[in-house]
């Protein structure tokens, strides 16, 4: 592993994972949108710690973006981009195996619906979240 070659994780979801930084006194929805941002970071912080640098949504075309084949059309898509300063020390596979099943919070500001409330990343039908790795 170097420390010269960053890797960045671009995470694109449908997961409504707008950063508030809402706490438990606060409204429900934004305490349940920063449940979502936090599941997100930790799990993706399993293996190496990540840093977060953005996290924004806007409404676009989904069908290139590698998602489930039930989800087509303009829709919101979250975009986390992460820091990993260590090369190789996390590989899509793992945080597709890390982040499968998990738990989350819906029916906030999604624009689809997301069966079972859960993060999938394998299935070709029902995958909500996509890692796309950029070096810089």
């Amino acid at each position: 592993m170097t420390v010269n070659n960053y890797m960045r994780i671009l995470v694109q979801t449908l997961v409504d994972i707008t950063e508030t930084n809402a706490r438990k006194s606060s409204d429900k929805v934004s305490f349940a949108q920063q449940t979502n941002y936090n599941t997100f970071l930790q799990s993706a912080g399993l293996r190496a710690n990540i840093e977060p640098i953005t996290c924004s949504n806007k409404a676009i075309e989904v069908e290139d973006l590698g998602f489930g084949t039930q989800y087509e059309g303009k829709q919101r898509v979250w975009e986390l981009l992460l820091n990993n300063p260590y090369e190789g020390a996390i590989t899509k596979e793992m945080l597709e195996d890390d982040f499968d099943f998990i738990p989350i919070v819906t029916q906030l500001n999604e624009t689809v619906l997301i069966n079972n409330n859960v993060i999938r990343t394998k299935s070709n039908k029902e995958k909500n979240t996509t890692f796309t790795f950029l070096k810089y």
